[in-house]
């Protein structure tokens, strides 16, 4: 047989692979992408809020156990631990700007009842102007109302 005379075809190239449609491990990534930086978010703030509630209630601790100071700056340290774990587990806009009746009232929204507004929380917003500072049995009772209130934190 003559190779000259053989019915030979040229060499043809593929077709381009074309971009679209992707295959299936793209569209696995587009899906797979976006959850996982949502749970990384999630995840985050969790744990961000669940060490800021551990350390609140280890510096209420360290307050209540505190003989150095005095029932008021007791009370003035209760009340800027209170805005502090407040400001960090919530959205800062809405808890920021919040004094006196609103501050309680927000505090209340946690615990049952109403025991910032009508109770012994109401120290935190009359402490300024009161001419007696607070006794020692109503700064106990608003230590264990604070506790109460990071506990409430804790499950929401």
């Amino acid at each position: 047989m003559n190779p000259t005379l053989l019915d030979l075809k040229d060499i043809h190239e593929p077709e381009v692979i074309a971009w679209w449609p992707p295959a299936i491990g793209w569209w696995i990534l587009a899906v797979l992408i976006p959850l996982l930086i949502i749970f990384f978010i999630w995840l985050y703030k969790k744990l961000t809020r669940k060490t800021a509630l551990k350390t609140a209630r280890k510096i209420l601790i360290q307050i209540k156990h505190d003989a150095t100071r005095d029932n008021l700056q007791k009370l003035c340290a209760v009340s800027v631990l209170l805005r502090r774990v407040a400001i960090s587990v919530s959205p800062r806009a809405k808890v920021a700007g919040l004094t006196g009746r609103q501050w309680l009232e927000f505090l209340d929204t946690s615990v049952k009842g109403l025991p910032f507004s009508e109770g012994v929380g109401q120290l935190l917003a009359d402490a300024p102007y009161r001419k007696m500072p607070p006794t020692e049995l109503e700064i106990s009772q608003l230590i264990e109302l604070c506790e109460d209130w990071l506990k409430s934190q804790a499950k929401s």
